[in-house]
């Protein structure tokens, strides 16, 4: 076997190996990395630059090397080949880097108002929450909700911004479309009904 089918046999094998041994989390490939997420990075064959961090509230890691990197608002892919860059500009020829979610932060939103117990509810880490899915886990809507006069309150770029939703759109009429997806920190509000 020659020497440059050798090494790409290694570079395969090792990347399975990384695939398999590495904790299985959901990778959304537009997801952008937050403060408290968990990150673990590989560097192909250099295990002292093997790295896993949570990223601070300023939206740093430590890397070997590089010292303090922003990776905050960074998706996976970015950030690897920002890593790879930073470190064949002055370290190593054409290195290889992985990247992978070793854990998301907990992403939370508000279920309040006319709910059996209104608060603060965990997203799920693996795929998008929607807003029936954490009215259910306020345990449903009280006796006296008024379901259609649900809204979300959300902020994005500093601004509040309100989303209504009918819910019986979804439940009743099969709009899944309807059931809005969800982002951490949303405020889902269920009103009181007036009958």
């Amino acid at each position: 076997m020659t020497k440059l089918k050798l090494g790409a046999s290694l570079a395969a094998l090792f990347f399975i190996t990384v695939a398999t041994v590495m904790p299985v989390v959901a990778q959304e490939p537009d997801y952008l990395l937050q403060p408290e997420d968990v990150v673990q990075i590989t560097v192909y064959e250099q295990p002292d630059l093997d790295t896993t961090a949570r990223i601070s509230s300023t939206g740093e890691i430590a890397f070997p090397l590089l010292g303090k990197i922003k990776v905050a608002g960074l998706a996976v892919s970015e950030l690897r080949d920002k890593i790879e860059k930073l470190l064949a500009r002055d370290y190593l020829v054409n290195p290889q880097v992985q990247v992978f979610i070793g854990q998301y932060h907990m992403k939370q939103v508000s279920v309040l108002g006319s709910v059996q117990k209104p608060g603060k509810y965990d997203m799920y880490a693996e795929r998008q929450t929607t807003v029936l899915e954490a009215i259910a886990m306020a345990e449903g809507f009280s006796d006296v909700a008024n379901p259609n006069g649900t809204r979300i309150i959300r902020k994005e770029n500093g601004e509040e911004r309100t989303i209504p939703v009918r819910v019986t759109d979804i439940t009743k009429k099969g709009m899944k479309e309807k059931d809005v997806f969800l982002k951490p920190g949303d405020i889902i509000f269920v009103p009181e009904s007036f009958f």
